[in-house]
């Protein structure tokens, strides 16, 4: 069974992951994990992702890794993925760099659902070349599609469902698309922030009321440069990527991310 990444699927969490290296994309999907509704609230999922990972790589090879953090409560096993187009060195000399990346939250109660789910998924993959060559693929529709049918394969036919359901919300124009994303219970906004010396912060942003936000947020260059994230009037904001430029200019490639509920 992959219940945990047809989930995932249908509730949109599945990003593109910047070029930035191994710790910062597990931190994007990490908090991208925290920001759901249903998880409690001040889970540290990227401090328990990244304690893991010192301890023992989660890389599957062939350009997987399941990277998870537990927690010590009860309630809903969660997924978010993230594909990286170029891949990220995932720190294990000879093997290809990672592609994708399937993160889980793991309460005490589903550890036994966690461990059927990651052995149905390596089973797929070791089993079925298709699935261990993802460079050739060019989009984020390609890439769901892709893991759509491996779910497909291990589940008997639920990917279809999924398939067509994203189709028909497509069509009545009740799935955004990119810039925007607005998952389940989850609202999600490209953000660019240019900074300089004696200038006044530029925000970009689609979102109105999330400009106006920004535009007055003490400290948000400083957090975003320094720490990479800043969290300010229910929105989480996560660099991306940075581009320096001479005269101390920088653009910041921002992720803008709150729960839907909280903004009610």
């Amino acid at each position: 069974m992959l219940n945990g990444l047809l989930e995932a699927l249908d509730e949109g969490r599945l990003i593109e992951l910047p070029d930035s290296g191994k710790t910062h994309a597990l931190e994007l999907l990490s908090n991208l994990i925290e920001a759901i509704p249903s998880v409690p609230a001040g889970t540290d999922v990227a401090g328990a992702v990244l304690a893991r990972e010192k301890s023992a790589i989660t890389s599957l090879g062939m350009g997987w890794a399941c990277p998870h953090a537990r927690v010590a409560s009860e309630g809903d096993m969660v997924c978010a993925v993230g594909w990286s187009p170029g891949g990220i060195d995932y720190g294990i000399p000879g093997e290809p760099p990672v592609r994708l990346i399937v993160m889980y939250l793991i309460p005490d109660n589903q550890r036994s659902q966690y461990l059927k789910e990651i052995a149905t998924l390596a089973k797929v993959i070791q089993g079925h070349p298709e699935y261990q060559h993802l460079e050739t693929h060019q989009d984020l529709n390609q890439i769901r599609n892709h893991l759509l049918d491996m779910v497909d394969l291990a589940t008997g036919g639920r990917g279809q469902d999924v398939r067509a359901r994203m189709i028909q919300l497509e069509a009545r124009g009740r799935v955004s698309v990119p810039p925007s994303l607005a998952l389940e219970g989850i609202q999600i906004e490209p953000v660019m922030i240019i900074s300089g010396p004696n200038v006044k912060s530029l925000v970009l942003t689609q979102d109105r009321g999330l400009l106006e936000l920004l535009e007055n947020a003490p400290q948000l260059v400083d957090a975003i440069s320094q720490q990479g994230r800043h969290d300010h009037a229910g929105w989480r904001i996560l660099r991306r990527s940075a581009t320096h430029y001479q005269g101390d200019r920088a653009v910041y490639d921002c992720l803008a991310i709150r729960s839907t509920a909280a903004a009610r």
